[in-house]
């Protein structure tokens, strides 16, 4: 099954081809398109993911992340 990433950066409506081989997940996939380094986000979201107990501590990090990086309207389209 073909998989595609629909998001906006920056206000601008993008559309891309993802493959579970080449990235651990869809932001991974927007990130490396856009030329977004995420090497101080990942490694912040692996210290938030060891130390926090809230349930959605981690979920709402990369949220707000990738919001302050310009990314939004982020949803995955099966074909």
């Amino acid at each position: 099954m073909a998989l595609r990433i629909s998001y906006c950066y920056k206000g601008q409506p993008r559309e891309i081809n993802y493959a579970n081989d080449k990235f651990h997940d869809i932001y991974e996939a927007i990130a490396a398109e856009e030329g977004v380094d995420l090497r101080a986000y990942l490694a912040m979201e692996r210290q938030l993911a060891s130390l926090s107990k809230k349930v959605g501590a981690v979920k709402d990090f990369r949220d707000n992340q990738f919001r302050e990086f310009g990314f939004s309207d982020i949803k995955v389209i099966k074909e």
